[in-house]
């Protein structure tokens, strides 16, 4: 493995005879920021999903380093909380299922990283569209994650939200040498945003490479050629 995070193989996925992702093959590095773009339904989330193991790939493989075996943080569009509990209860008890020795030192240490100390004892379900969101990231970062994914993490969010949203992120990557692959359907987002850009349509991997090396012209030629 070197010093990769993962190497995916030929990972593919269909629901009956669709064929949502064709075969592909990925390597992730600690530290990259990696995006995913292409029109709905290109194969974004299933890729994701996969690689979070959500969903195991129909063929192909996915071989992980040691150190990132079991450290993968999942982000999904929807926030996957509890909306009945607060903040700290959701964080507290999924701390525990990541198997965290001290659960409740580890929801009070996130609630610190996420800035969520003045809402940490309200419900979830009454939490503002980008605290929400920062509480879903928390929650991802429970189990220490080498890499985290996220499907368009900032799609509802309004401009200062997304914002902060991104200094958070470029700061974990920073800190912790976290690696980070994301959806979104801004091109923008993307050139501003990540090392790597993954252009997907219809299921099939279009463009892999650095950041800026499409213009706008460029990736829409790829898509409706697809």
């Amino acid at each position: 493995m070197h010093d990769a995070l993962l190497r995916a193989h030929g990972i593919a996925r269909r629901y009956g005879s669709f064929e949502a992702l064709a075969p592909l093959d990925l390597e992730i590095r600690p530290g990259e920021r990696i995006a995913l773009t292409g029109p709905n339904g290109a194969g974004k989330t299933t890729l994701l999903t996969m690689l979070a193991g959500v969903h195991p790939p129909d063929a192909g493989g996915i071989a992980w380093s040691d150190a990132a075996r079991g450290h993968v943080g999942w982000v999904p569009q929807r926030p996957a909380v509890y909306p009945r509990l607060s903040a700290r209860e959701n964080l507290v008890l999924f701390a525990g299922l990541e198997g965290a020795d001290d659960p409740a030192g580890t929801a009070d240490r996130l609630i610190v990283r996420a800035d969520l100390q003045e809402v940490a004892g309200r419900r979830a379900g009454a939490l503002s569209t980008g605290t929400l969101q920062r509480l879903n990231l928390a929650v991802a970062l429970a189990g220490s994650p080498r890499l985290l994914l996220l499907d368009e993490p900032t799609g509802t969010l309004s401009p200062d939200q997304r914002m902060r949203l991104w200094q958070w992120l470029d700061d974990l990557v920073a800190a912790d040498g976290m690696a980070i692959a994301f959806s979104t359907q801004s091109m923008e987002e993307a050139a501003a945003r990540a090392d790597r850009v993954l252009v997907l349509g219809r299921g099939q991997l279009l463009h892999d490479g650095p950041a800026g090396a499409l213009d706008d012209a460029a990736f829409l030629a790829l898509v409706e050629d697809a």
